[in-house]
């Protein structure tokens, strides 16, 4: 699962990054350390004329189809193991797949009753890149919404048993394939989805202030260490 991350890069730097332009969407966004479900995380895609465009996406997709995005409280991750078929993602995976950047990712450890905030950055000091999808909803009102969820898979070496899941993270030579519109077979798809390879991340124990998402600010990345 991954229901915490940090945004705080620029959103210039990270187009540079993912080779995309920027959406006007983008003047209202700002930086956070503590970005949970339900806010702005951003989202890069190819469009049919062929632009990568970085954009704002509210995170918890939002299927076409639902009646009340405010019913979903679970979007927020898709598991790859059922992506393909279950009803809220399958459309999306098929024609909407997004790369999902972030700085940083949040991680709860627990032992007995007590639980330990970690918080996972790349080994190479560059922005993680997850696997993720979106969907454009349009409401009763005409109002549209762009929505997202990031996709996760099984935990790999570098989780070290803090959780037994984490983000698909994709790396550069995968991001073509993942986001062409003309790729829609599963069976090229979900070999993507695998858990990143031993030394891609790492990761310490940071205050238990991050779990209140009012908590905001850099100091929440600082190495402490919890009782």
């Amino acid at each position: 699962m991954c229901g915490r991350i940090a945004l705080y890069s620029e959103p210039d730097r990270l187009a540079r990054i993912l080779d995309a332009q920027l959406s006007l969407d983008l003047e209202h966004w700002h930086r956070s350390w503590n970005v949970g479900p339900t806010r702005t995380i951003l989202g890069a895609s190819d469009q049919p004329d062929g632009v990568r465009m970085l954009a704002p996406y509210r995170w918890g997709l939002v299927p076409m189809w639902a009646k009340d995005p405010a019913a979903l409280k679970s979007t927020f991750n898709a598991r790859a193991e059922t992506v393909a078929t279950k009803p809220s993602f399958r459309s999306a995976f098929k024609r909407s797949r997004i790369l999902v950047p972030v700085d940083a990712f949040y991680e709860w450890s627990t032992v007995g009753k007590v639980k330990t905030p970690n918080v996972f950055l790349r080994r190479d000091g560059e922005p993680i890149v997850f696997a993720g999808l979106a969907e454009r909803w349009k409401g009763p009102d005409d109002s549209v919404m762009h929505s997202a969820t990031i996709i996760t898979t099984g935990a790999g070496p570098d989780m070290d048993g803090i959780h037994d899941r984490m983000p698909v993270v994709l790396e550069r030579e995968s991001w073509d394939h993942w986001l062409d519109r003309d790729v829609e077979d599963r069976d090229e798809l979900e070999p993507l989805l695998h858990p990143a390879p031993a030394g891609t991340l790492v990761h310490h124990q940071v205050d238990r202030s991050v779990g209140n998402v009012r908590n905001d600010g850099p100091e929440l990345l600082d190495e402490v260490t919890l009782l």
